[in-house]
């Protein structure tokens, strides 16, 4: 059988279809794959058309995906399969070598911090969250407590833990930028104290860029500490484009609107520079395509970078059930806001870390071009 070669425009098109319907893959698909926690849930990593991307795998939706792909050969090589018909080859990434060591106090690397995509980094440092426990106040889509219960993580990553892990996953897997987010321990600072002293302790032992992740903190004296600590780029996650739907799927974070947001962008900007000031948006909770799109106009006249990707549900969470976008919904979406970026000059590739960068959870890149 004669497998056809992905070329970039239809692999553009092939992300997007991925992302919103999954992927049927075998048990011994290999590679590097993420269950429950916060983050990319529920996915695993494949590369096509030569983009390492997540792709859900272990959702509902997923096991009724029309793609499928081919048990792997040594070289984590597989044909992915549409209703039968072969499409192309992508690949399965094999796990990387930081992932085989551990501390000294005997936790394994992977408990501390995991690959994104190709080169990413990621940690949530605080694997806990005040509004976690109580459905009246978390986000319905939040995972954050699963990989905890599930022994895939620790509670609490130690700066030095996490500076050793860091390290080790430049000298040995070739990182190029790390992501530290948490769990929103109180609603003052919002996480950005813990993730100053983080930043600090991993900028002290190896040359890595750093985004940092939290809410918006009462007191914006936080962003340049953060930048001072080290951190090259601020995630600040709307989520939902629309007050509403945001107190509807987020009711305790949607109590930091979103004009407390936009203040909070127009204090971090200035600080951390055009375009490296970025903000997560789950396309499918129910805001429309020309809300999203409104939305991303005010943001990159204020310099952020929205990153737009598709929901997906996650099982054991309130949204379990919600529908993810459909393909259409989100080139809907993307193939306009990849205008917008191109012509406000704000490109992913200028990124210097974080989920912008990585792009491996959206095919917004794909669409800048």
């Amino acid at each position: 059988m004669t497998v056809p070669t992905l070329g970039t425009l239809s692999g553009r098109q092939l992300v997007t279809d991925l992302q919103s319907l999954g992927l049927q893959i075998g048990e011994d698909s290999g590679g590097i794959a993420r269950k429950g926690g916060a983050g990319p849930s529920d996915h695993k990593t494949i590369t096509i058309a030569g983009q390492t991307v997540m792709v859900p795998v272990y959702t509902s939706g997923a096991r009724r995906s029309p793609f499928q792909a081919s048990p792997p050969d040594q070289n984590g090589a597989s044909t992915l399969v549409r209703d039968g018909q072969p499409l192309g080859t992508i690949h399965f990434p094999a796990a990387p070598r930081f992932y085989g060591l551990t501390t000294a106090d005997g936790i394994p690397y992977w408990k501390i911090a995991l690959l994104h995509g190709r080169d990413t980094l990621a940690t949530t440092v605080h694997q806990t969250c005040i509004r976690y426990a109580d459905r009246r106040t978390s986000c319905q889509f939040c995972a954050i407590g699963q990989s905890l219960e599930a022994d895939r993580t620790i509670a609490y990553k130690t700066p030095q833990q996490l500076a050793e892990v860091a390290k080790a996953a430049v000298e040995l897997d070739g990182v190029r930028d790390m992501v530290l987010t948490t769990g929103t321990p109180n609603v003052v600072d919002r996480g950005a104290a813990v993730l100053e002293e983080t930043a600090r302790a991993i900028r002290a032992a190896v040359d890595l860029p750093l985004q940092v992740q939290c809410e918006p903190p009462r007191d914006h004296v936080w962003f340049q500490r953060l930048r001072d600590a080290g951190a090259d780029s601020l995630g600040m996650h709307l989520e939902a484009a629309t007050q509403a739907v945001r107190e509807k799927i987020m009711p305790g974070k949607a109590t930091v609107s979103v004009d407390r947001y936009m203040e909070a962008f127009a204090s971090a900007v200035p600080i951390f520079g055009r375009g490296q000031v970025n903000t997560y948006i789950l396309a499918g909770l129910g805001d429309s395509a020309g809300d999203i799109l409104a939305l991303a106009e005010r943001l990159i006249a204020l310099g952020v970078y929205p990153f737009v990707v598709p929901f997906v549900p996650i099982s054991g969470t309130p949204l379990e059930d919600h529908a993810p976008p459909s393909a259409d919904f989100m080139k809907s979406v993307l193939a306009p806001l990849g205008r917008m970026l191109r012509e406000a000059n704000m490109r992913s590739t200028d990124i210097r870390a974080g989920c912008g960068r990585c792009g491996a959870c959206s095919s917004l890149s794909a669409y800048e071009h």
